[in-house]
């Protein structure tokens, strides 16, 4: 008898333990499961340069995400992505999340995060122009990108700022798409155009064209790239939100505490086809504009600011209550 209760007991040891070793191995699993992310961006550009540090130094893994980087041309296509469920996120312009909102769509996009703060657009003229200011546009044509887009609405109001009317004293072209603007003033169309890096750099150094401003200078600070995801996918989803907004700060911290050619050699992978030096190039301009905020929350103020940019430009009636379409990450 004494012998059946030792090996009874020697039995539920056995199993207590393999119970255990069983449980543990399931929590460890559990803990390094990743969650497969899609994010939509606007634009491939080294203007969102601590979005790539954080992609390439591991961030996103780090917090147990799985990021697919897609690219939608556009803020209207970045919202109709969010909007349709092909992606969970979307990385554009908050006006996007405006144009949703008094769409009446219920369940409408939030931003709950920001990665630039000001125009990343710089104006690039066919020549060289010294001592350059708004005046110089006058009787000009500017490429200045999609109708309500971000870019030609922050032109419009710098024009507006200075004394410049943008629908008599110049003619700004909003007929070619983002990704073509570049290739259409090397084509001849326009006398300057409004181009993200790294495209300005690149016609400086064919010779086909100038940085003469920058459009974030002139424009004031905005959430102007910013994070955002339909309502019901945030409610259900907070603790996914904290560690993509975790992981982007890291990349935001980095390339405040690293130096231009640090911050190239970071994320130069992500774009193959431009140099190490022309990369520090662009961070170093994009630094010296203070493109990027420290944090990736954003003020009532910003948010205000950009507001009164588009309904100066005509595209906003009444401003849109800041609470209804942001989300503050806890």
């Amino acid at each position: 008898m004494k012998k059946i209760v030792m090996s009874l007991l020697a039995a539920l040891i056995i199993l207590v333990l393999v119970l255990a070793v069983f449980l543990n191995f399931n929590k460890e699993k559990e803990d390094t499961k990743m969650t497969k992310i899609k994010l939509a961006e606007v634009t491939h550009s080294i203007f969102y340069a601590p979005q790539y540090v954080a992609i390439e130094k591991g961030y996103f893994e780090e917090e147990g995400i799985d990021l697919e980087l897609i690219l939608a041309s556009g803020a209207d296509k970045v919202s109709a992505a969010v909007l349709s469920g092909d992606v969970n996120i979307g990385f554009a312009g908050s006006e996007a999340t405006i144009y949703v909102y008094n769409g009446g769509e219920k369940d409408y996009l939030k931003t709950f995060a920001q990665l630039t703060q000001k125009d990343g657009s710089f104006i690039v003229a066919r020549e060289k122009i010294k001592n350059f200011t708004l005046n110089d546009l006058k009787g000009k044509t500017i490429i200045g990108g999609r109708q309500g887009g971000m870019p030609v609405m922050t032109l419009e109001w710098a024009l507006r700022e200075n004394g410049i009317n943008p629908k008599t004293d110049v003619t700004i072209d909003t007929s070619v798409a983002f990704a073509a603007m570049s290739g259409a003033f090397l084509a001849g169309t326009g006398d300057f155009v409004a181009l993200f890096e790294p495209n300005a750099l690149a016609l400086e150094k064919q010779g086909a064209g100038y940085v003469v401003a920058s459009l974030g200078e002139l424009g004031g600070n905005v959430p102007y790239t910013s994070y955002f995801a339909r309502d019901s996918y945030i409610n259900e989803n907070p603790n996914i939100i904290k560690k993509f907004v975790k992981a982007i700060q890291k990349g935001i911290n980095y390339v405040h505490n690293h130096s231009d050619e640090e911050v190239a050699k970071a994320i130069i992978n992500q774009f193959p086809d431009t140099s190490l030096e022309d990369i520090t190039k662009v961070v170093k301009r994009y630094r010296s504009i203070d493109a990027w905020p420290k944090e990736t929350t954003f003020k009532e103020e910003s948010f205000n600011h950009l507001q009164k940019i588009m309904k100066a430009y005509g595209e906003l009636e009444e401003n849109v209550p800041f609470d209804q379409l942001t989300y503050q990450v806890k």
